[in-house]
């Protein structure tokens, strides 16, 4: 979580969303998220280059985080880390080793792909 971002809740995810959007300010970024109320309230600013797309309301196996963790989860079952910090650089060492095309052999799901190539994207 960002320094400035600490809790869950609508201030601190538009401000996330503010720092995505100038990460890429010349993509069209499309974020799927859950059901939760801080992403759906009326007065979140979405910035013009960002488009929210909600999964539908409890189904965890829509969202493609889900299934990299399932992934990691595999990997790191006979990971026995002492402490909670050698457990955040376990997991640390393994997101950073995913490649681009790892993490879409995972996440890329038909209604996802077929959804933006219906958007033209």
């Amino acid at each position: 979580m960002h320094a400035t971002t600490p809790h869950c809740n609508t201030d601190c995810f538009e401000i996330f969303l503010k720092l995505v959007a100038e990460q890429y300010p010349d993509s069209l970024l499309i974020i799927q998220l859950d059901q939760a109320g801080w992403h759906k309230a009326k007065r979140l600013q979405v910035p013009d280059n960002i488009i929210l797309m909600f999964q539908p309301a409890h189904s965890p196996e829509c969202n493609p985080i889900e299934q990299v963790w399932q992934y990691l989860k595999k990997r790191l079952r006979w990971c026995r880390p002492k402490t909670l910090d050698e457990l955040r650089q376990v997991i640390r060492e393994q997101l950073l080793a995913l490649s681009t095309g790892t993490i879409a052999s995972i996440t890329g799901r038909a209604s996802i792909l077929e959804s933006l190539s219906v958007a033209g994207i």
